[in-house]
């Protein structure tokens, strides 16, 4: 019951943050209903060489801020590829990580632990992946209220806590690895915990009281401290993870290869003109560059470890 209840705040306080307003240069597809579920799948079924390239952009990936500056970067793919773009967006990971599966999706902006995950199950592909803040890794941040006494993980024990996705990294994995090692689970640490479906939004919840502590992907506190730092200023920090690989730009399995190289030379070029330059600047990255599948072993791992201990204990 109080965990039902920490979701309703939560809904509540956000559900007026959340949204965006239309870009006319691109397409966008609202999936919230079933009408634009049948699109993407009419769209999937009859893709031909000149049909719009989708693209999926997750509203926990990017802060509400930042988010006008990826539909910009849409629309410059749009003008760089020849092709007409349709924005895609999901509010969770597993729902794009599905739709990618299903070749709904051409291009997705997911995070390290969907895309693992992803790569496991059907052959999800990296394309590129950002240079942020000059390093091309992140961190999970574990915040409280800078009023907050607590200093360390173990004095979060009895306390709320905000995850941010079932499937991300630093807002989910991460800090199940640090309690399993030390014998706990969400479960059993926590007094109540949910699920805020953005990072911003779990900073918020701190910052405003609705949770003791959240954690926060380290680029999107960042960006927020560095733009709008309205919230980030009423957190502290109190534990820095180790570093793990920058969410990448992922394809679908199977997206044709020539496709996949033009994009590909357009996202790694985005920073050699102007235009490009000024909105990488506005997302804070500085470029686009290749990657490779090893680059994500540490999460791998750290999955493997956490689903080892899970199997023990049942």
């Amino acid at each position: 019951m109080k965990k039902m209840f920490l979701f309703v705040i939560i809904l509540i306080i956000f559900s007026f943050t959340s949204g965006c307003n239309q870009n006319e240069d691109i397409s966008r597809i609202n999936l919230s209903n079933k009408i634009d579920d049948q699109q993407l799948q009419q769209s999937a079924a009859n893709h031909t060489a000149d049909a719009p390239i989708r693209i999926a952009v997750g509203g926990m990936i990017t802060p509400k801020e930042g988010f006008a500056y990826y539909r910009k970067l849409l629309d410059y793919i749009g003008e760089k590829s020849g092709r007409k773009v349709e924005f895609v967006d999901r509010e969770d990971y597993a729902e794009i990580n599905d739709l990618v599966k299903k070749g709904e999706v051409d291009v997705a902006f997911v995070c390290g632990g969907p895309y693992v995950d992803g790569h496991k199950e059907f052959g999800m592909e990296l394309l590129t992946a950002p240079v942020a803040y000059g390093d091309m890794v992140y961190y999970s941040y574990i915040i409280v209220s800078k009023e907050s006494p607590v200093n360390s993980l173990e004095e979060l024990r009895g306390k709320s806590f905000a995850f941010t996705d079932p499937l991300s990294n630093t807002g989910k994995l991460v800090p199940t690895y640090m309690l399993a090692k030390i014998n706990f689970t969400p479960e059993s640490f926590f007094k109540r915990y949910d699920y805020t479906h953005g990072h911003d939004k779990s900073i918020k919840a701190v910052a405003t009281g609705i949770v003791d502590g959240a954690a926060v992907d380290s680029l999107i506190w960042e960006y927020a401290n560095r733009t709008n730092p309205e919230f980030t200023s009423k957190t502290k920090i109190i534990i820095k993870s180790p570093p793990y690989g920058i969410p990448p730009v992922v394809v679908r399995h199977g997206l044709d290869s020539e496709l996949k190289e033009r994009l590909r030379h357009i996202f790694q070029n985005t920073h050699n003109d102007a235009k490009g330059k000024e909105i990488l600047k506005g997302m804070m990255v500085d470029k686009f560059v290749p990657i490779t599948d090893s680059a994500y072993d540490s999460i791998r791992e750290m999955k493997q470890w956490v689903d080892m201990q899970k199997e023990s204990s049942s």
